[in-house]
């Protein structure tokens, strides 16, 4: 049985946090969950036993053992090992929340996973700690609020000095808005900006060229359309989420997932919301 439930945090944190998903997956085979790249930066907080995860999935990554990990905008899926049991909350922060959270831009942990503590200090062992003292999953919310909020609060100072320049936050909500299908150059000439000073900025501050991340964009597009309950043909997966044909697509989804599309589908363990 996998089950999840999803939240919207409080509106105070709205720019900063995308969603909250509090998940229980119990009864299956072991195996290893493909954890895809997406727009948002994410941090797992276990509720059981500590995640088991690698940075890559079928590359060699070194799996590490987590109880809180956060993790920047991934150029491929993190693998998520698990013995058929897990039980989390899942928080999607966006690059802004870098900075107002973690106190850094997003591209300081790009590519990585760190333990929760090591970025927010006792606030991420109190975080922790009381989520697991919750006994619903309301109640989960509420603490990620108050302490999130907190957190927002304790940096409120730290990125003053050299903000998120507004052109980059702009090309990142134009992309995100897209879901990637549209062309970094023309986005760079309604900034104002050359397409190489724009590369060279967004990099600076997400970790990826604005052409990574809008690939990344399409992708987790494509992701859920393939997990969608009614599911499409892969040709019109690959069509709507604005692939030129399907071949992009398989090469997207195998550089991704280390997988083919179909041989995802079918080892996949899928976590729904509701």
């Amino acid at each position: 049985m996998t089950t999840g439930i999803g939240a919207r945090p409080a509106p105070a944190l709205r720019q900063y946090v995308d969603s909250y998903v509090g998940f229980d997956l119990r009864g299956l085979a072991a195996g290893v969950h493909c954890g895809p790249p997406s727009r948002a930066l994410t941090a797992v907080i276990s509720l059981s036993d500590p995640l088991e995860m690698a940075a890559g999935v079928g590359d060699g990554s070194p799996v590490t053992r987590f109880g809180s990990v956060a993790g920047g905008l991934m150029g491929r899926s993190v693998a998520i090992h698990h013995d058929g049991r897990q039980q989390g909350v899942k928080v999607a922060l966006t690059p802004l929340g870098a900075r107002a959270i973690y106190g850094m831009p997003a591209a300081v942990l790009a590519h990585q996973l760190v333990p929760l503590e090591e970025l927010l200090g006792a606030l991420g062992v109190e975080l922790a700690d009381r989520l697991r003292a919750a006994s619903t999953w309301a109640a989960r919310f509420t603490v990620l609020d108050q302490l999130l909020l907190q957190a927002v609060g304790r940096g409120a100072g730290n990125n003053r000095e050299c903000p998120m320049r507004p052109e980059v936050a702009e090309a990142w909500r134009r992309l995100v808005a897209a879901r990637g299908c549209v062309q970094v150059g023309a986005v760079a000439g309604e900034l104002g900006w050359s397409r190489r000073h724009l590369t060279e900025r967004f990099r600076a501050e997400m970790g990826l060229s604005p052409k990574a991340f809008a690939r990344v964009l399409r992708f987790e597009h494509a992701h859920d359309l393939a997990t969608a309950p009614d599911r499409l043909p892969w040709t019109e997966v690959a069509t709507t989420a604005g692939y030129a044909d399907q071949a992009h697509l398989v090469r997207d989804w195998k550089e991704f997932t280390g997988r083919t599309p179909t041989a995802w589908r079918h080892g996949e363990v899928l976590l729904t919301t509701g």
